[in-house]
């Protein structure tokens, strides 16, 4: 009888055996990676995104990720009770597998940000962000998960290209840690891990036109899903995928992943609107539970129509030369966060979302001439290509930039500018410390918030009157 028994258990475990050897060497497998990237807060659309995710792992084994970027840009998350929190717990509860860190992980601070890592349910990896402190414990390179049979392995990279060899932000946010080039270092974690893996993915927040110089430097990589630019790709590079879903999370990326054994038979990438979905009704609730906060949503104002970028900065400018009164006010393309703004009734958390970076303000005195080198040097910039060769810097003054055969700006034509006389100016903090090319006298931080500015100009002015029409203008000379 124990022989009978034991001459079973052995069939068995045979049977197994083989079971396991041809699903992970033979057997058909389809897999999907649905994707995200600078979600900024935007949970409003989580309920749809909850709904696409649970249909994809009702049909299809799914897993989801995230290239980062995941706060700042929504006031009822970034100035909840518990900040930036709730975007963590609704991503922990649609089930995200693996992230990256993306440079506004980083906007209050990496103690902060270990914090909150702490209570995220989902794996978070980043190889070129090396660490030194306790209050950031530096994240894994990697991570290689087995599912349905596939191995498939993140990498997660971060820019160094923003500014000084490290993302854009506060300086004092990384004291004490390092940021190598993503490039190579994505490089070098392919040729480590490449052997452990059927598929492997880099999780990127280092911009699509970086992840375009690194796929033809190097095939290892099966896909790169693109982050940081907050562009729409979908475009193959040698043998590597790039995706890139935008951002707000009003898009996701779709990997289709068919596998034969341990080879890829098929890979495939989709952008998908998510517009398209019924919303969830657990998420649809918790969005307004959220959204039931009496300080944020109390209206200030109005505009007559509805602003885009342009109109918010002829209105931001014009309101910070109202409340500084100097010559010349200046704010720059990345701080407005908004494109169109929700909508012409505006409210104080409209406000707190169009400028969630806390920026406050710097005046100064400075000539035509060295304004025009300010606006050339970040035209031309070669460390920050995401926001280079493009009308970056908006004022109250119309300005023209010139620019030669190569694309590259050669002189600045002010309206109504005296080239002998100096101006007063105003500009944000991060303009004034991030910028090359700056030279100004009587430099003064005035320690007033734009956000109060706004709202002020907005009580005082109501409804406010601007076009989406640019007074600024690029040409060829």
């Amino acid at each position: 009888m124990i022989k009978k028994i034991s001459l079973f258990i052995a069939i068995v475990t045979a049977v197994v055996g083989v079971v396991k050897v041809w699903e992970r060497y033979v057997a058909e497998k389809s897999l999907v990676i649905i994707s995200t990237s600078d979600i900024h807060a935007k949970v409003e659309n989580f309920p749809q995104l909850a709904t696409a995710v649970k249909l994809s792992r009702d049909t299809v084994l799914t897993m989801l990720v995230d290239a980062g970027d995941r706060w700042t840009g929504n006031a009822y998350v970034d100035m909840a009770k518990e900040p930036r929190r709730p975007v963590i717990d609704m991503m922990n509860e649609l089930g995200y597998d693996v992230a990256t860190l993306g440079n506004h992980e980083f906007d209050d601070g990496q103690a902060f940000l270990g914090h909150i890592n702490s209570v995220a349910e989902f794996d978070i990896v980043c190889a070129n962000c090396l660490s030194d402190t306790i209050t950031f414990p530096q994240p894994p390179a990697y991570k290689i998960y087995t599912r349905g049979g596939i191995k498939i392995g993140f990498v997660g990279v971060i820019t160094n290209y923003d500014r000084n060899n490290r993302p854009s932000g506060k300086e004092e946010s990384y004291v004490g840690l390092r940021f190598p080039d993503p490039q190579q270092v994505a490089m070098e974690q392919a040729e480590e891990i490449r052997r452990k893996c059927d598929v492997l993915v880099l999780l990127s927040h280092m911009g699509d036109d970086m992840d375009h110089k690194l796929a033809q430097k190097c095939d290892a990589y099966d896909m790169i899903v693109c982050g940081h630019t907050h562009n729409l790709v979908d475009t193959l590079v040698n043998r590597t995928l790039l995706g890139q879903s935008g951002n707000n999370c009003k898009r996701v990326g779709v990997t289709y992943v068919k596998m034969k054994g341990t080879k890829i038979q098929e890979l495939k990438y989709d952008i998908v609107e998510l517009k398209d979905y019924a919303p969830d009704p657990f998420f649809e609730e918790w969005v307004e539970r959220l959204h039931d906060n009496e300080a944020l949503a109390t209206p200030v104002g109005e505009s007559r129509e509805l602003l885009y970028r342009v109109g918010l900065a002829a209105w931001e400018v014009d309101a910070v030369k109202r409340a500084t009164g100097v010559d010349i006010a200046l704010y720059h393309r990345g701080g407005i966060r908004f494109n169109p703004m929700p909508s012409t009734q505006i409210s104080v958390g409209d406000i707190y979302g169009l400028e969630p970076f806390s920026s406050t303000i710097y005046t100064m005195t400075m000539t035509p001439a060295q304004l025009r080198q300010m606006i050339i040097a970040k035209y031309n910039d070669t460390e920050n290509p995401k926001e280079s060769h493009s009308l970056d810097i908006y004022s109250n003054i119309p300005y023209t930039i010139y620019v030669d055969a190569a694309g590259e700006a050669v002189d600045v034509e002010f309206v109504g500018l005296n080239e002998d006389q100096q101006y007063s100016v105003a500009m944000g903090d991060y303009m004034y410390a991030n910028y090359k090319g700056i030279e100004a006298e009587n430099v003064a931080t005035e320690g007033i918030l734009l956000t109060d500015i706004l709202l002020n100009d907005l009580r005082a002015n109501s409804p406010i009157d601007y076009s989406n029409e640019p007074v600024q203008k690029i040409e060829k000379r």
